[in-house]
């Protein structure tokens, strides 16, 4: 069984490594793992682990799916090696189950409950709706997270269709990008919270082409500090 590790002190092994995961969100996703651990956790897209480590020391058992494609937008051949290793070195790889398939594949076979599910994976709305599928395994009252909600466009796409055809969870607020939902029939109320965040992608999608346009100054109106895309 996993050892839980407090925040504080597995926070500065996870940040060294790259990723586009802050500080405050991994400090949610930390406390939703913790709340069901020794719980399973599914985990859609690895990439070096910065996520992985915070939920593998939260005392949950972790199912870690990516199938490490190779190119730059995915962090290289080498990948899952480093991967890997940042797992051993945040010594939290005897709670990580890895799956290097793609989410549907393993989808495909599987047949255990789990108790929470976290989807980073590819952020086409396709995709992402094929990675939401895999919540037909939490029971009620479980969660599920999303990241890049509201500053993906295909991932807030996907979460628009989630909200007009699913009648099986609602959605509960988000930290920066990082939505959080819960396995409970939704109510007007809650669709509408949905809507809400429409603004704030709005201003996230104005914010993506002032940073390639080189206009970093009026991202910084808009209260974009950094060079990196809304995350």
């Amino acid at each position: 069984m996993p050892v839980p590790r407090p925040f504080a002190e597995v926070w500065p092994a996870a940040e060294p490594i790259d990723g586009w995961l802050t500080r405050d969100q991994a400090q949610v996703l930390h406390e939703q793992a913790a709340r069901v651990a020794p719980g399973l956790v599914v985990e859609i897209g690895n990439h070096l682990g910065r996520s992985t480590v915070v939920l593998g020391a939260s005392g949950a058992e972790v199912a870690a799916i990516d199938p490490f494609p190779s190119g730059w937008k995915y962090g290289g051949e080498d990948t899952a090696a480093r991967f890997a290793a940042n797992l051993r070195t945040a010594a939290v790889h005897d709670a990580v189950t890895q799956h290097p398939r793609p989410s549907t594949d393993v989808l495909a076979d599987w047949e255990t409950p789990i108790r929470m599910l976290y989807v980073d994976g590819k952020h086409d709305a396709r995709s992402c709706l094929q990675d939401l599928g895999w919540t037909r395994h939490l029971g009620r009252g479980d969660r599920f997270l999303v990241h890049d909600a509201f500053t993906s466009v295909g991932v807030t796409l996907a979460l628009l269709w989630w909200l007009v055809t699913d009648r099986r969870s609602r959605y509960l607020g988000r930290t920066g990008s990082l939505a959080l939902y819960e396995m409970t029939r939704p109510t007007v109320t809650d669709r509408a919270r949905v809507l809400g965040e429409l603004p704030w992608f709005a201003r996230n999608l104005l914010v993506k082409v002032l940073l390639r346009l080189r206009q970093r100054r009026l991202a910084r109106l808009l209260g974009h500090t950094i060079a990196a895309d809304p995350y």
